[in-house]
């Protein structure tokens, strides 16, 4: 693949001042991270007072029982999945923007949500289970396979991505191609739904609008671990990606092993995108612009900045896109998917009308 005339520098050493600044604002996010949390636990159809929220979840016993339930059965195993979902999704997006060198790449806009999608649809509708939710009726083998079939997936397509791009020439043929994929996955899903009966179908549109609110604490015990051993792969991998930035001979200079390295990246973000695709369903757009907004905001390209950076960022703004989903006070809920959209299409839009080559390439 061609390199990015904005492809960034490799990370030079951070003067004192900057550093200092680096780490305000990285403590500035963990604190927003918290009182995003808390208002998430706080606000809803049902208002909460803050500090009831706090007198329960230090097991108040004086505190009202309904609201004791709101909080420990429906808001808190929602707001930890918004927290788990949007880190994994955003470092997932870096990590793919680093990988192939692309700043629009992200799971949902390469397919490789899609190929997690299709790995929940063949568990799910293979099986013909039905209930409330789409892996409600599941049990712990079920659950445990939809993980495997949706982490399976996506890495088939993120592989199949990476051996093409290897042959491919033009970033936004890649793009493309991608997109490709996830109409390709897509179709075959149709197909399923189309032998599925009308209650499966329902449930699975409904799926796909995303969510983070049908996620119970039996399914936590899936979702956080798998998550967060991407996670943790994505903090090791930071050296091999601030080599990969200048690409891969360079980091083969270096001494990285570019193929074990790549395999390990493919790994976590396929750890990050299934999990979050299995229980809250293909969101898109926090993958491919937290990466950049955490670029604007701390002006550098190291990964020892911007993954940290983009967990607490992603983390934030998927409480907000869930509070704003919620529509506090009342009964209704809007699909995660257009909130997210809201508040990602801005930034891509931003991203295409600042990147020159991006322009080129699009007019042509």
């Amino acid at each position: 693949m061609t390199t990015l005339e904005t492809t960034p520098a490799a990370p030079a050493a951070t003067p004192w001042p900057q550093l200092g600044l680096r780490w305000g604002l990285l403590a500035a996010m963990a604190a927003a991270v918290a009182g995003f949390f808390a208002l998430s636990l706080a606000v809803g159809s049902v208002a909460i007072p803050l500090d009831a929220v706090i007198a329960i979840l230090f097991d108040d016993a004086d505190q009202k029982r309904s609201w004791s339930h709101i909080i420990h059965a429906i808001r808190l195993p929602r707001a930890l999945t918004a927290v788990l979902a949007g880190a994994a999704l955003s470092a997932s997006g870096l990590q793919m923007q680093t990988l192939f060198r692309n700043p629009l790449a992200d799971p949902f806009i390469l397919g490789i949500s899609a190929g997690a999608s299709l790995g929940v649809a063949l568990v799910v509708l293979g099986t013909g289970v039905t209930g409330a939710g789409l892996l409600a009726g599941l049990g712990l083998i079920g659950h445990i396979g939809v993980v495997i079939a949706a982490v399976a997936g996506a890495a088939a397509v993120l592989g199949l991505v990476l051996l093409v791009g290897r042959r491919v020439q033009n970033n936004m043929t890649l793009l493309i191609l991608g997109l490709m994929f996830g109409y390709l996955t897509g179709a075959i899903v149709s197909v399923l739904l189309y032998f599925s009966i009308p209650e499966q179908v329902q449930t699975y549109v409904l799926w796909t609008f995303g969510s983070f609110g049908a996620v119970t604490w039996s399914q936590m015990v899936f979702l956080a671990p798998v998550a967060l051993a991407g996670l943790a792969i994505a903090v090791l991998l930071v050296k091999p990606l601030n080599a990969l930035l200048l690409g891969e001979t360079y980091a083969r200079s270096m001494g990285l092993k570019v193929r074990q390295a790549r395999l390990w990246i493919i790994l976590s973000a396929a750890l990050l995108a299934g999990a979050v695709t299995a229980y809250c369903g293909p969101i898109g757009f926090l993958g491919v612009a937290v990466p950049h907004l955490c670029r604007a905001l701390f002006n550098t390209s190291d990964h020892r900045v911007l993954l940290p950076a983009s967990i607490m960022m992603g983390a934030a703004l998927a409480l907000v896109a869930d509070l704003v989903a919620r529509l506090p006070g009342s009964q209704a809920t809007l699909p995660l998917n257009a909130v997210t959209a809201l508040i990602g299409a801005p930034v891509v839009t931003w991203i295409i009308l600042r990147r020159r080559d991006l322009r080129q390439a699009f007019a042509s």
